[in-house]
């Protein structure tokens, strides 16, 4: 799931810190790439953030479990469904209501 907020003002690490991401490191394409674990390792979300000039671009899934094959990114994931929307939800709540 892909959603943006408009005209947020935000230090990127400290903000994805503060709505209980974790980041793992950038994308090439300039994403941070971070997680939340639910739990264990797994399921867990896994949120792409970049920010553009006049929004900052979220893209949610939930990792059910790890990739099966090594250096294979495919998984099982969930890109839509009431989980995710929850969460994405709560990603927008926090940051509007802190912003």
């Amino acid at each position: 799931m892909t959603f943006k907020i408009s005209n947020l003002k935000i230090n990127l690490l400290g903000t994805i810190r503060d709505i209980g991401y974790k980041p793992i490191g950038w994308t090439e394409k300039k994403e941070l790439n971070c997680v939340r674990p639910l739990g264990g390792d797994y399921p867990r979300f896994h949120l792409y953030v970049r920010e553009e000039p006049e929004a900052v671009v979220f893209n949610l899934h939930l990792d059910q479990k790890r990739p099966v094959y090594q250096g294979v990114t495919a998984h099982s994931g969930d890109y839509e469904g009431l989980v995710v929307e929850k969460e994405a939800e709560r990603i927008k709540n926090k940051l509007i209501t802190n912003n």
